[in-house]
């Protein structure tokens, strides 16, 4: 029974006037047999964090779509712990919620939980990044292609490279299906190239902080090496970092070097435009009714989905 239903039947139980019992009953009925009462009540979301522009405009778009419909959302920010993402799922399942949708931190560690859920006959949805576990144990996973998003970068650079270039990378999460999937989707084109080649790579976690920290390591390690060609971030707020260490050592992003990197948020579209950011390869943030679509229309009864819905990507240059 929806959460809301079985509200109103504790207090008609509890109520001692036979007026407020009736009239309670009488909405209680309506609400039982409304089309919306198969949907979704109360959903858990558990959140990466909210490490990124992109991330912070992500779980906007999901609070709204909720309150949109009418549902119950119960949102954890994991603050990019996946131990505390883990127990937050272990607390969606103990409350009994109609539904849990996760963006996990890490592939990894998500098999056991899982098997909990699905023991209590509560459906999961995987979003944004991904898990490594057994897909029989969520419904759907509702994300971009990481590896294309990877691809697409260097597919630009290689073109603006003539396919000769010198390139520093900057990695989002250890362990993370962003990072990991970004990564090796550079790597399969510009191996292509014998004359492309990453020569410096460190992590910076998907925030501007650590993209400054990252390329300031980087550009030290580097000394006097051949003429750096191009900057990779694997997200914007890691590119806005490198961009304020190399301007701080006198380069010029987005001409000396080149600069490109996945979200396409509004300030990074701003950055194409003024020059400074080359290339973003856009992750749609705004995702919150796709995954509502799928997940009331799983507990309407429809079983036919893909393991994986895909949320397409783009390229985004200057306009000319």
């Amino acid at each position: 029974m929806p959460t809301a239903a079985c509200r109103l039947l504790i207090l008609a139980l509890g109520a001692r006037s036979v007026r407020t019992i009736l009239a309670l009953l009488a909405i209680l009925a309506a609400l039982v047999g409304s089309p919306s009462a198969g949907l979704a009540q109360t959903v858990g979301f558990a959140q990466v964090g909210s490490e990124s522009d992109w991330r912070r405009t992500f779980t906007a778009s999901v609070m709204h779509e909720a309150a949109a419909r009418a549902i119950d959302l119960m949102l954890f920010n994991a603050e990019g712990d996946p131990g505390r993402q883990v127990a937050a799922v272990r607390d969606f399942i103990r409350q009994g919620v109609d539904a849990i949708v996760i963006a996990p931190v890490v592939l990894s560690g998500w098999t056991d939980v899982l098997e909990e859920a699905k023991t209590a006959a509560i459906p999961v949805f995987i979003v944004d990044r991904a898990v490594d576990a057994d897909p029989s144990l969520y419904v759907a996973r509702i994300a971009a292609n990481f590896n294309l998003e990877g691809k697409l970068a260097a597919a630009w650079l290689a073109q603006e490279s003539r396919g000769r270039c010198s390139i520093l990378e900057l990695e989002g999460t250890a362990g993370s299906a962003a990072a990991v999937e970004r990564k090796r989707g550079f790597a399969a084109i510009i191996a292509e190239f014998p004359d492309m080649r990453v020569v410096g790579a460190t992590a910076g976690n998907f925030t501007r902080a650590g993209g400054r920290a990252a390329m300031e390591r980087l550009l030290a390690d580097r000394g006097q090496g051949p003429p750096l060609c191009a900057v990779f971030a694997h997200n914007d707020d890691m590119m806005f970092g490198a961009i304020e260490a190399m301007t701080a050592v006198g380069l010029e992003p987005g001409r000396r070097p080149l600069t490109v990197s996945v979200d396409a948020v509004e300030p990074a579209r701003q950055a194409v435009e003024a020059g400074i950011l080359n290339a973003t390869v856009e992750l749609k943030a705004d995702i919150g009714g796709e995954i509502f679509d799928v997940v009331q229309a799983y507990l309407k009864g429809r079983r036919d989905f893909p393991k994986w819905i895909v949320i397409a990507s783009d390229l985004h240059v200057k306009r000319p």
